[in-house]
């Protein structure tokens, strides 16, 4: 799957996009297998109560299932204005 990294997240991490091969059941999965990596993933991940997540495009929490997600997209809360 694909996976995205915007704003800060993809300065921490380093790269904006990419294709991840995966076992993980939920966002979580995903996100713990993430920070097993190397220490700028794990610093990405560090606190996820910073983040948000959307898997194919919709917006959902971190227990949201993976089961043929195509894409997941991590990034800060937007704020309007």
């Amino acid at each position: 799957m694909d996976v995205l990294y915007f704003a800060w997240v993809r300065e921490r991490i380093g790269i904006p996009r990419e294709a991840v091969e995966t076992q993980a059941v939920t966002v979580m999965d995903l996100v713990d297998e993430l920070r097993a990596r190397e220490d700028r993933y794990a610093a990405a991940f560090a606190d996820i109560t910073a983040l948000r997540v959307a898997v194919d495009q919709q917006l959902t929490g971190f227990d949201a299932p993976l089961s043929g997600a195509r894409e997941v997209a991590f990034f800060p809360p937007m704020t309007g204005g």
